[in-house]
Order: structure tokens, then sequence, then C-alpha cells
């Protein structure tokens, strides 16, 4: 199996929570988005600081590697009007995909007016821009009846909302990777978490995030069904190794 193609190559760290400099993670996101050329890597994920720079950087390695970012992030606490002022200076710099972290303290103190508001208003923003856009629901941070339902509520939205054509490039995505558990939880995608929002994600894609860490596990998300995978170690899963990193 070709895992490359399903793979979004993550970093995401701010310079203050590496202890870099800024330059210092504009280089690591540099070697990350050669190290996607080089290998057949579908996409590179990034702050939203850094898009323009890393565009133009593929740009003139004559590279076809997606540019994605973080919209919201981490914790989905950010006015709609805030996540869509980031989203559109982000499609300004050049993004191609921006994941979008919903507000998943609003949906758990049953505020489903403001989530569905910004589900729409941001996802209707990139698709008029020809951009895809992925929904984290944070599932570490919900019971399973929770990442059924919110799931679910997602689909609906844009089936109700967006036309066929438009609803592959609508995706519901596991994980942020930054959510803190206790007792060792996984805050990351786990088979049974992915299983749920596979079988309430409808028409739309799902994005696993975090905790796929060896091969095997790669292969047996993409065969249980999502499309595609986050995660920090793609070199390493591609060359049949297991991730040195937790996301």
């Amino acid at each position: 199996m070709n895992i490359a193609q399903y793979l979004d190559s993550t970093y995401l760290k701010t310079p203050l929570q590496s202890g870099l400099t800024e330059e210092e993670t504009l280089k690591k996101d540099e070697e990350l988005a050669q190290e996607a050329a080089d290998n057949g890597i579908y996409a590179v994920m990034i702050r939203p600081d850094y898009v323009n720079k890393i565009k133009k950087f593929l740009k003139e390695q004559n590279s076809n590697v997606v540019v994605g970012t973080v919209i919201g992030f981490h914790e989905g606490t950010y006015s709609v009007d805030e996540k869509l002022a980031e989203a559109s200076k982000a499609i300004e710099d050049g993004a191609d995909e921006l994941d979008f972290v919903i507000n998943y303290n609003a949906y758990t103190r049953g505020d489903l007016d403001l989530v569905k508001d910004e589900f729409e208003r941001c996802t209707e923003l990139c698709l008029k821009n020809h951009k895809v856009a992925k929904w984290i629901i944070e599932i570490a941070a919900l019971a399973d009846d929770q990442i059924a339902d919110l799931t679910k509520k997602i689909s609906q939205w844009a089936e109700d909302r967006f036309a066929d054509k438009d609803l592959p490039h609508i995706f519901v995505k596991s994980s942020t990777g930054f959510y803190e558990t206790t007792g060792g939880k996984p805050n990351g995608a786990t088979f049974e978490g992915i299983q749920i929002m596979l079988d309430n994600a409808g028409k739309l894609p799902v994005k696993a995030a975090g905790g796929v860490r060896t091969p095997e596990d790669a292969e047996k998300m993409i065969n249980m069904g999502v499309k595609r995978i986050g995660t920090s170690s793609a070199l390493a899963l591609i060359k049949n190794q297991s991730a040195s990193e937790s996301y």
C-alpha cells in the first residue's frame, strides 16, 4: 500500500512550545516540505504564520505537495469572526487546506447554534475559494456518544447546506494532538474512536490524526476507510518504521 498519498506530514509547535526561534521553526517547516516533496507525501500541515513562505518554497521546488494549516488551534474556542479572519489570511497566503478546531466546548454545553454557525460560515469560505475544510472534533475530550452525535451533526449540516460535489472537500478529523488527557488516555486517534466517526460521517471523509505510530496502524486505518492521516512521523511510516514522535 502507498501510505504516503494518505499522509499529512505535520509540525504544529509554536516557537514558544518548542524552544526554537522563528527562523529555526521556519527551517523545520522547510525540511518537512522538502521531505514531503522527495517522498511523495501528500501534504504538509503547518502553523498559519509559515504558510506563505512554505508555499513559495514548494513552488520553487516545482512540487505539488499540498500546504495545510490549522485554524482556531488548538482550543477551538476562538469566536467565529476570529476563525474567519484567520482562515481568510491563510487562504490569502496560499493555504490549500484548512483544519479548523470546532468549538467542542460549545457543543458539550449544548450551544449547537454557535457550532453550526461556525461550521457553515467557515466551510463556505473555504469552498468558495476552492479549499478543503477539515473539522477537528477532539475525540479525547468527548464520550463515545458525543463523538457519534457531533460527527453526525457535521455530516447533516454539510449535506443540508452544500452540494454533493462539495462534500468530498469537507472532512471530519479526530484530534489536534495537543489535548491534555489524564490517566494515560490517548489524546489522538484510536481505532474505536475512528470507527465511530466513520459510522456517522455519512458522505464526508474522515481524517485520523495523532496516535498512528506504525505502518501497520496506518494501513489498518486506511482499510477501515479513513482518507487522510495526520502524523509528525510521516517519513518513518513510509520507510516502514515506528513513529518516534507522540503525534
